[in-house]
Formats: structure tokens, C-alpha cells, sequence
């Protein structure tokens, strides 16, 4: 007996998050059978998976489909109740027109303050506060990639235990810096983004940057304020590969001295700056770990921290619920900006934000981006929007922040962690092993069996959501806390214990010649 007809060992389980939806998801982990008979009456009438659709009514040709109180696309044919509801019979809709929403006009009150929270992080000089302490070894263009990782694998075998105090030595390697439109309008994208990276809070302000000699774009313009600290391999006082090195080891040698003598000390929770982020999503995305999430940044704007929520292409077909939550009409219209350049540059490449929904999110559930948009924004919470970013660009402001950035999880990492980020927080329902080497990635699963399966590699289950075992408001604490104790180091994710570490990726929307 095959699973599609297994007569299930559970009753039957589903849900239905608003009043107005025509559809819900099945819950049950192997699925339900044909036949399966709900106590009110619902029977299906074919096998559905996991996370996949049931029609609550009969929907006819064209007829509107709803999840989370909005229309996710129409009826392709007639779907009877008790269907299956997937992208083979779901059309997509158009994104909302930007010239017809709302703006600013329902901004959140503020909440009550949060107090007596801290962790244990590094104050930096510019005031910003680190959860790690950790040496960057920045690079002006990729030729110089493989040198420098030459170089750390001698720097992490015989520097890095020299001094107990430093976490780690990262390169920031890239394939940008010569061979661009350096000058182009949007080159500014990349080259902001690889300045804002050397002023991560967790590199404490001692960076080292490695460039060739001859590129495009001049080492010095990546190093922080006031820094110096600039090595050029083709430089005619390097004789030799070992030569270059050693040059490298020795400067590498000097800031490690100096980061050795910090230590952590008390802080409040307000000094966070956390970048939220989803990857491998499913149709439980927007229903259990997305919104415990979103009442934990509630709980972190309240307590005075910075919370940044991204991923273009995952917004847009929900911008029409952001911009009344925006502060004032300016943050509202710097969203709209936002959204308009992303359409522009989709559109020139040829193709439109449905491109953005994967295999594994269909096959989790997800019928195209607009549901998963609305899963997705349910990251943000319920509080204002105060600021938005640019590309590249680093927060100034605290409070709940849209850091717009593609969806791509490597390119949006890359972006947050430039605009500030010092801890990472990242939902998957298919499940990623990402993981970034500056900055702690605490792992959150939608669905109970992936974080069963993949035991060492998730660090908090939301899963117990859709079961009823616990409340998004019990989860969104429990992450809470569990971000203030890897902020302290007193908690490991289990990326950092595997050394899982994905490379950072540039956004670059300039030409490259």
C-alpha cells in the first residue's frame, strides 16, 4: 500500500487562517488519502500532500481563490470542494498597481516598550555592538581570491590560535573590482555593498583589505574611515609567492593583537540588528515559523533593536499590506521605489516575479509567488516600517526596516550582513545547510519533520504551531531568547559547529565589459 492511499494513522488535520479562505492546508506529515471524510463533512477527492490546498467550496472557472484573507490567483476550470488546489489549476493574478495604494495610512501605535534584556556582545568605536569577534580580510578584486585563501589556511593553522580572544578570520572574496563598469550609474550597488561589509558590527573595526595593483577599483576605497591597511601583491617589494604571504600573515598578525584584548560585556537587546530572511519555503512558511518570527520582531522593535526584512520579489505581491504599516509617506513612497526599480529590472531581463517560485516551493505546497508573498511578509510582524534601504546600503535607524535586496538567499545575506546585521535569522520548510561565517544563522523549521530529519541542522522547530502543541506567541519567545543567547556566544547554531559557511554574492545590476 502506497502512501497516497494509506489510511492515515491521525485524524485528519487542516488549516484555515482566515474566515474568507476558500481553501486550507492539510497537515497531517504523509498526507491524506482520497476519501477522507473532516468531522464538518469535507471529503477529498483526490490524495493531497502535505502543506498542499483543499477547495472548502466549489470554486468555478475563474473564480477567485483565497488563502490568508487575500486572492491568490483564479480557478483554472471548475475546482469541486474537496479538490486539490496546486499550480495546475491555479492562475496567477497581476501585481498590485503602485500607483493605487495606500500610503502611511494606518501606521501602527507604538507598543510598550520591552526592558530588561541584554545580551553579551563587543562595543565597537562607532558605537555599533558585535556578536562576534571576528578579523575580515576584505579584497579589492577576485584575482586576488585564491592567494588569500591560501594565505588563511596558514593564518587559521598558525595565527588563530595564537589568540584565543578572536573567533575567526574571514576573507570577503567576491568577482567584482576590474573587468566592470566601474563608473556605471548602478556600479554604486556592489561597491557600497563591499565598503558597508568591512563595517559589519562583528569585524570590530580591524580590516584588512588585499588587492592586485592594477584594477579598477582602489583597494582604499573598502577600508573603513580613517583606516589604513591596504596590501598590493603586484607592490615591487614583494619578490615571490611566499613573499606575498608573508606580507599578508604579518598584517593579518597585527590587528589580531589588537581584536585579542576585547571582551564581550553587557549590553542591551536594543543593540541587535537582526536580518530576517526565508530559503526553501513551503506553504507552512506562512503559518508557523514566518509569523513566530514576525511576533518576535515585534518583540525586538520593542525592546529598541533593528529588525530588517528583505527579498524583494517575496514582497511585492504584498506591498499593498506594507505601505498603510509605513511610518510616514515618505518610508511608504521609498517602498513603492523600491518595488518599481525591481519591476523595471525584471522586466529588461525578461521575465516577470513569478520566475522566483522553485521546484521544492511548489512541491512544498506553494502554488506561485503571490501565496508565497503573503507567507512571507508575515516575517515583519505588525509594527511600523520606519526606514527603507536601498541595495547595499547601511541601516541608521532603528526600529522595523525593509533592506530591499532579490530573494536569492546568498545575495540577500550578502546585503544584510552590509547593512549591518550582527545576528541572522532564517526559516526554511524544504531546509538549507546555509550558513554564513560572520554572522551567527539561527535555522528555523515550519514543519516538525524536517527538524526531526535534520536534527543537527535546525536550530528551532515551529512545526509544533501547525499541531496545535504550542502558540506563535510561545515560539516567538522561544526564539527570542534563543537569539539573545547566540548573540552572547553562550549558544552555538549548528552551522557554525559544522563550519557550514556559504560565500557572499555580490548584487551587481551594472555592466560587466
Amino acid at each position: 500500500m502506497n502512501v497516497q492511499s494509506k489510511v492515515p494513522h491521525e485524524p485528519p488535520r487542516r488549516i484555515q487562517v482566515s474566515p474568507r479562505d476558500n481553501v486550507a492546508i492539510i497537515v497531517n506529515s504523509l498526507g491524506l488519502p482520497a476519501g477522507t471524510e473532516f468531522s464538518d463533512g469535507l471529503v477529498l477527492n483526490h490524495f493531497v500532500p502535505q502543506g498542499h490546498k483543499v477547495a472548502l467550496a466549489d470554486i468555478a472557472d475563474g473564480g477567485n481563490i483565497v488563502r490568508y484573507g487575500e486572492v491568490i490567483g483564479t480557478a483554472k476550470g471548475r475546482v469541486a470542494r474537496g479538490d486539490l488546489v496546486n499550480e495546475d489549476n491555479v492562475v496567477m493574478g497581476t501585481a498590485p498597481p503602485l500607483d493605487q495604494l495606500e500610503m502611511a495610512t494606518r501606521p501602527p501605535p507604538k507598543t510598550q516598550p520591552l526592558t530588561g534584556y541584554s545580551f553579551e556582545g563587543y562595543r565597537n568605536a562607532d558605537g555599533t555592538v558585535g556578536t562576534k569577534n571576528i578579523l575580515a580580510v576584505s579584497t579589492s578584486v577576485q584575482c586576488v581570491s585564491g592567494t588569500v585563501e591560501f594565505a588563511l589556511k596558514r593564518i587559521k593553522a598558525e595565527l588563530l590560535p595564537k589568540y584565543p580572544n578572536v573567533d575567526d578570520v574571514v576573507v570577503l572574496t567576491h568577482a567584482y573590482g576590474c573587468g566592470v563598469a566601474i563608473n556605471a550609474p548602478q556600479a554604486i550597488v556592489p561597491i557600497r555593498t563591499l565598503q558597508n561589509l568591512a563595517n559589519n558590527p562583528n569585524f570590530g573595526g580591524e580590516v584588512l583589505v588585499v588587492g592586485l595593483g592594477c584594477e579598477k577599483l582602489a583597494p582604499e576605497r573598502l577600508l573603513p574611515a580613517g583606516q589604513t591597511g591596504v596590501l598590493r601583491m603586484q607592490d615591487e617589494a614583494f619578490v615571490g609567492f611566499g613573499a606575498m604571504i608573508d606580507g599578508i600573515m604579518a598584517m593579518v598578525e597585527d590587528r589580531l593583537k589588537v581584536l585579542d584584548k576585547r571582551r564581550r560585556e553587557t549590553v542591551p537587546a536594543a543593540e541587535l540588528i537582526v536580518g530576517m530572511q526565508c530559503g526553501g519555503s513551503d506553504a507552512f512558511s506562512g503559518l508557523t515559523a514566518n509569523p513566530a518570527l514576525g511576533f518576535c520582531a515585534d518583540l525586538l522593535v520593542r525592546a529598541g533593536a533593528t529588525v530588517m526584512f528583505s527579498e524583494v520579489t517575496e514582497v511585492r505581491d504584498a506591498i499593498h499590506l506594507l505601505t498603510p504599516r509605513a511610518a510616514t509617506k515618505d518610508v511608504a513612497e521609498a517602498l513603492v521605489r523600491e518595488m518599481r526599480w525591481y519591476d523595471d529590472y525584471l522586466e529588461k531581463g525578461g521575465v516577470d516575479r513569478g520566475a522566483n517560485t522553485t521546484p521544492g516551493n511548489k512541491k512544498g505546497g506553494l502554488s506561485n509567488i503571490i501565496e508565497k508573498s503573503l507567507g512571507s511578509v508575515a516575517k515583519s510582524g505588525t509594527s511600523a516600517i520606519t526606514a527603507v534601504l536601498s541595495p547595499g546600503e547601511k541601516v541608521r535607524q532603528r526600529g522595523l526596516v525593509f533592506a530591499a535586496t532579490p530573494a536569492s538567499d546568498f545575495v540577500c545575506g550578502t546585503l544584510q550582513m552590509a547593512a549591518g546585521m550582527n545576528l541572522h535569522v532564517f526559516t526554511t520548510g524544504r531546509g538549507t545547510p546555509y550558513g554564513l561565517a560572520a554572522v551567527p544563522v539561527i535555522k528555523v523549521s515550519t514543519r516538525s519533520e524536517l527538524a526531526k530529519r535534520w536534527n543537527d541542522l535546525i536550530d528551532l522547530d515551529a512545526g509544533p504551531i501547525a499541531t496545535g502543541e504550542k502558540t506563535i506567541e510561545q515560539v516567538g519567545w522561544e526564539l527570542f531568547q534563543l537569539m539573545l543567547d547566540v548573540a552572547s556566544g553562550r549558544k552555538q547554531v549548528w552551522a557554525d559547529r559544522w563550519g557550514l559557511h556559504n560565500d557572499l554574492t555580490l548584487f551587481n545590476p551594472a555592466p560587466v565589459t
